[in-house]
């Protein structure tokens, strides 16, 4: 049995160390890249898939491609940042429910139901206008709207304990709830935090994505996968299929790289679903 536990936890993070890899190369493909996805040439108009242009081109001669690493890139890097926030926020908020005392936990489970009661579409959209649009207006609203489940996990997380004799103990002995926190709680809440964190990144990098290409996050003049497939619109019509189908299997397929990774570090760090 033995064994095999070393085995179904080396598999897993031999998964996990690839796709970060793959995920890293993404990101950094795309800096590297982000000066060719501006680049036009009119004599490449619209080619088609090949060897060339594995992506093919787009209207103005932009390749493809390069276009959609370093949107992709883009995403990853707002879906960092905006989980990382959604995280800690989670994390507080989830924590002082608990922690702080009846009246604190009424009014947080209160934001957290009103904030679960917007669609989250809507709530990134108008938040996103509330604070200019741009990069600052997507982080912003996807930060914000995305940290309500976690926070009921880490919320149930901390009742429970709360029961554990050995905190009890720590009140009573005349430990704050400030120590009791930090030394006591947040230890045991790291599993959580970073399963969390990890399988927040799916969520806020698709919902950059709709938003952006509804009109209401990312500038146009960015290369970001919103942008790009809000423009390939115009052209489907006229036979240009590739605009559109390879930037959208590209940002799926991050989304499910994300979702797999989720995963598989919920069953690194919870034992005994490694072999389910």
């Amino acid at each position: 049995m033995k064994r095999k536990e070393r085995n179904g936890r080396r598999r897993t993070l031999i998964f996990l160390a690839a796709v970060i890899l793959i995920l890293a190369a993404v990101t950094a493909a795309g800096v590297i890249l982000s000066d060719a996805a501006l680049e036009t040439d009119f004599t490449r108009r619209n080619i088609s898939p090949c060897l060339a242009y594995p992506f093919g081109t787009d209207w103005m001669g932009r390749d493809m491609f390069a276009r959609t690493l370093t949107g992709l890139s883009l995403s990853i890097r707002i879906g960092l940042l905006t989980a990382f926030v959604s995280a800690v926020i989670a994390l507080a908020a989830g924590t002082g429910a608990a922690v702080l005392g009846g009246k604190a936990d009424a009014v947080i489970s209160w934001v957290i139901d009103l904030v679960m009661g917007i669609p989250h579409i809507l709530l990134v959209m108008l938040i996103s206008i509330a604070c200019g649009r741009g990069f600052a207006g997507i982080v912003a609203g996807v930060a914000l709207s995305h940290w309500t489940s976690l926070a009921r996990v880490i919320r149930g997380e901390v009742l429970q304990l709360k029961q554990a004799p050995y905190i009890q103990a720590a009140g009573k002995l005349g430990a704050s709830r400030l120590s009791i926190a930090c030394r006591h709680i947040f230890p045991h809440l790291w599993a959580q935090f970073l399963t969390g964190l990890i399988l927040l990144f799916p969520h806020a990098i698709l919902h950059e994505a709709s938003v952006t290409f509804l009109g209401f996050g990312l500038p146009a003049e960015q290369p970001a996968i919103g942008v790009i497939l809000s423009e390939s619109m115009s052209y489907l019509t006229t036979g240009r299929w590739w605009l559109a189908l390879f930037p959208g299997l590209a940002l799926v397929t991050v989304v499910l790289l994300f979702s797999m990774l989720g995963e598989r570090v919920r069953r690194l760090v919870d034992p005994a679903s490694v072999h389910a």
